[in-house]
């Protein structure tokens, strides 16, 4: 008989439905911004300058990277919990894909609305 102990672990339905709804919206920002550039006769700067300086294309492109860092956290975490046999080791990169993902996310802030 296998026994199967849970590790504080959030093994089932959520973690799956996260995966996916994060790679449908990610999947949507990129035919957007693929249909939109493919629109454009030349591709400069003044064209990037005035796509990002619309308040909807910068916040849709928050919510693709934050549902990006989501989905890749999600991923690595079921990685690291399935080959990685040492608790002490399976925490430290834990706090260090999360420390990796919090400092992306306040850098694409920054780079989204800083002036």
């Amino acid at each position: 008989m296998v026994s199967r102990v849970v590790v504080g672990a959030h093994y089932g339905l959520r973690d799956w439905l996260i995966q996916r709804i994060t790679a449908v919206l990610m999947v949507l920002y990129i035919f957007a911004m693929t249909g939109y550039l493919l629109m454009q006769p030349v591709l400069g700067y003044d064209v990037w300058t005035a796509l990002f300086s619309s308040l909807v294309v910068r916040t849709f492109t928050l919510l693709f990277l934050l549902a990006l860092f989501y989905h890749a956290w999600v991923g690595v975490r079921d990685i690291v919990m399935d080959y990685v046999n040492s608790a002490a080791i399976r925490l430290v990169i834990h706090v260090l894909v999360i420390l990796a993902l919090i400092i992306y996310s306040i850098w694409s802030v920054e780079i989204l609305w800083g002036m």
